[in-house]
């Protein structure tokens, strides 16, 4: 008779007890990742250096294994590389930044150029009108700065192209995002920079959204050549940073 009680009493306190340290680990591995993405955009670390698991989980006060799976997600960021013999900061490259920025330039104008050029080429409203939406709520309630933000940026820019109905288009530009999107990650660490990036994006939006193309065509050329500029520059003062701790 005793048997059931004891049974009983002794299951529901384990329930408990592994339900709280799920959500601290979760909390934990997320804390670290963002603590590690910064010192790697803050160039704490030398280029080509080697992030040894158990010092930097001793840096960072945290056991090795949210450590080993923050590694893994920065090596999906493309700031860390993975070798066979471990983890290494990943080296920035500026001319092919250039590149890729010319190509992504050259693709995402071409979206609002052809339909400057024919009147059967339209917008397609749907998709635009809830981006515009989303931006204004944005501007509303204005997201802190966090290098997470460049995919906010990307989906606006991802949509704002396949809105104008060309897939191929569309394809390519998500092949250069990819790659670019390491270092864009250095362009929204200041309010600054995250306030006029909402503010540029409703003004594109909006000038499609109301057939003003040769504005739209502006805009976006300006946005984008902005972002170019304030990359370059953050991303070689990280260089610069990663130097000097090699040295």
């Amino acid at each position: 008779m005793d048997a059931p009680v004891h049974t009983q009493m002794s299951t529901q306190p384990q329930a408990v007890k592994t339900a709280v340290p799920s959500r601290t680990a979760r909390n934990r591995r997320e804390e670290t990742y963002a603590a590690l993405r910064d010192l790697l955009l803050r160039g704490e670390f030398g280029m080509r250096t080697r992030l040894i698991e158990l010092h930097l989980a001793q840096r960072l006060g945290v056991s090795r294994t949210p450590v080993r799976e923050a590694l893994v997600r920065l090596v999906a960021d493309g700031l860390v590389q993975r070798l066979p013999d471990g983890f290494y900061t990943a080296r920035l490259n500026l001319a092919e930044l250039r590149d890729l920025y010319e190509l992504r330039i050259t693709v995402e104008l071409r979206g609002i150029a052809r339909a400057l050029e024919s009147d059967t080429v339209l917008h397609d409203a749907a998709l635009l009108e809830p981006l515009r939406d989303h931006w204004r709520e944005l501007r509303s309630d204005m997201p802190v700065p966090d290098p997470g933000f460049v995919l906010q940026d990307e989906e606006f820019h991802r949509t704002l192209l396949r809105a104008s109905g060309n897939r191929q288009l569309s394809e390519t530009l998500e092949s250069v995002i990819t790659r670019i999107r390491p270092v864009r990650m250095y362009d929204y660490l200041t309010e600054d920079r995250i306030r006029l990036t909402v503010t540029e994006h409703l003004d594109i939006v909006e000038h499609v959204l109301a057939r003003r193309l040769p504005e739209a065509l502006t805009a976006l050329r300006r946005h984008v050549g902005e972002s170019l500029d304030v990359v370059e520059k953050r991303a070689a003062h990280a260089i610069a940073q990663m130097a000097l701790h090699q040295s």
